[in-house]
């Protein structure tokens, strides 16, 4: 029978960045997917600030800015009058990366290359049937028959996980709103602004146009979606859908010349709201649309998924390579499905925001709240939101009772890419992280607390300065660049923490 450390199910975006996280920490991993082979299409279609630094982190970003199209904004209109705009950069989080505006698949493409670059590959048409457990790890088996042996398998498999399903987890939930078109299309478009996405309201229902880009293809490929109740999935084939856009955009739009030729893809889905029960029962765990679904107004589902796989990826290593007890998984459920139900609870009420046809809900939309989005503070506030930069799991175990107050950032907080030095040369403290922890301090203060970490960690400890660490302080981070502990180096209370930690999951 094969066996490996970790089996990942599912080869989308939140496997791969499993499978990627896990390997940089020398972890055996397989990956398997029941597809034939890569999607060349899918309904995300954008990537936020935090996903773009977890790609770099992992050194999977490559060259997807240069391919991809920056959103620089979203704009909101009432016909040919526009109400809103929400404009993408930094805001004041410790980032310059700017959304990308690039397909799933191109990203799935870019997270192969960095799993092949770090020995793995993914198994396509070996789907997983069956999956059982003991104390000492989990039998998958496959399609054809075969078993593998694993001592965890991690199932991001989409919402329709068999993984999930095998382990008994439930997956609670319901509609939010009626069906939506969506195409992939090539347009004729005098006078297209391709700086950001558009979205047009309308009584009828929303329909919004995203620039897309096509590597070596012309600037003419455009995402539209839109809002059409009582459209079936599978009811209509893409000329119909075709057809249904030729009506709708200026219809919806209340623009003219614009000529629709062919699409790329089409598809109709309806949104569900659904959230596992739990993220972990012994040695299967979720992560991404296995765990959850949501809409994906907002672009946040693929976000959290890559985010869940970061969260989940060094607390599994630590794991299976022997540094830490089990305990230490409990924490991937406690700072990473209060998130997913935040997310749930905003992407609901923004779809139904966006899709009622009630003339208060109608007034409130198009006069009152889309204008209060032009003043800087809201955008700033929306931008950070939509990034989800403002992830902190400050009450999670980890950050422990007697850290959410005082100077930030504070336990559990996400510590911006500040300027370090390591080895006396100049670095960003997020091109250490990934695989590695950081202990940053100014001058040499770092040099004796990373030594200490080294002793239950390994290797994967930089000591960096700091001048943004105030002296007499260190700030130990996590490879997912968030603070774990901060405090005087010489009061042995990162070692504590550590060992509190990589014990029992808490703070020490």
């Amino acid at each position: 029978m094969d066996s490996t450390e970790v089996l990942v199910v599912g080869a989308g975006p939140t496997g791969l960045t499993l499978a990627c996280g896990l390997r940089a920490h020398g972890v055996s991993v397989r990956v398997l997917d029941g597809a034939q082979g890569p999607a060349a299409t899918s309904r995300a279609n954008i990537l936020h600030a935090r996903g773009v630094e977890v790609l770099d982190r992992l050194g999977a970003l490559g060259d997807l800015p240069q391919q991809s199209v920056t959103a620089l904004r979203i704009t909101v209109k009432l016909g040919e009058r526009t109400i809103s705009q929400v404009r993408f950069g930094d805001v004041g989080l410790g980032t310059a990366r700017p959304a990308l505006l690039a397909s799933q698949a191109t990203i799935e493409a870019r997270l192969r290359d960095r799993l092949a670059e770090l020995g793995g590959q993914v198994e396509w048409d070996t789907p997983v049937t069956a999956v059982t457990q003991d104390a000492d790890g989990a039998t998958a088996t496959l399609g054809d028959g075969q078993a593998v042996r694993a001592g965890w398998v991690v199932g991001c498999d989409g919402a329709h996980s068999t993984v999930r399903k095998v382990a008994g987890i439930g997956f609670p939930g319901a509609p939010v709103a009626d069906s939506w078109l969506l195409a992939d299309v090539h347009i004729d478009w005098p006078g297209s602004d391709r700086a950001g996405t558009v979205v047009w309201l309308h009584r009828d229902g929303v329909i919004g146009a995203l620039p897309m880009r096509e590597v070596g293809g012309a600037e003419d490929l455009w995402r539209l979606m839109t809002y059409l109740p009582g459209a079936a999935p599978g009811q209509l084939g893409e000329a119909e859908i075709l057809d249904r856009f030729r009506e709708l955009l200026p219809h919806r739009t209340g623009m003219t010349g614009i000529r629709i030729r062919d699409a790329a893809w089409a598809s109709v889905f309806r949104i569900h709201r659904r959230l596992a029960e739990t993220y972990r029962s012994g040695r299967i765990l979720l992560a991404g649309d296995a765990a959850h679904i949501h809409s994906p107004l907002g672009g946040q589902g693929m976000l959290t998924g890559i985010g869940d796989a970061e969260n989940l990826a060094w607390k599994l290593a630590l794991v299976a390579s022997g540094r830490a007890e089990q305990a230490l998984l409990e924490t991937y459920q406690a700072e990473r499905r209060p998130l997913a139900t935040e997310v749930l609870k905003r992407t609901t009420a923004n779809t139904r925001l966006q899709t009622s046809d009630h003339a208060l809900v109608r007034f409130l939309r198009e006069r009152i709240m889309s204008p209060v989005v032009n003043l800087p503070p809201v955008q700033r506030w929306a931008t950070a939101l939509a990034a989800q930069l403002w992830v902190s799991y400050r009450r999670g175990p980890l950050a422990g009772p007697g850290n959410r107050f005082g100077a930030r950032p504070r336990p559990g907080d996400r510590v911006p890419d500040l300027s370090c030095r390591r080895a006396g040369n100049a670095t960003r403290l997020h091109a250490e992280l990934g695989d590695h922890w950081a202990v940053l301090g100014s001058g040499t203060a770092a040099a004796a607390p990373a030594a200490a970490a080294r002793h239950l960690l390994g290797d994967r400890v930089h000591d960096l300065v700091c001048a943004e660490v105030p002296a007499g302080q260190v700030w130990l981070v996590r490879p997912d660049a968030h603070l774990a502990w901060r405090g005087d180096p010489g009061s042995g209370g990162l070692r504590r923490w550590l060992d509190t930690a990589l014990r029992h999951g808490r703070a020490g």
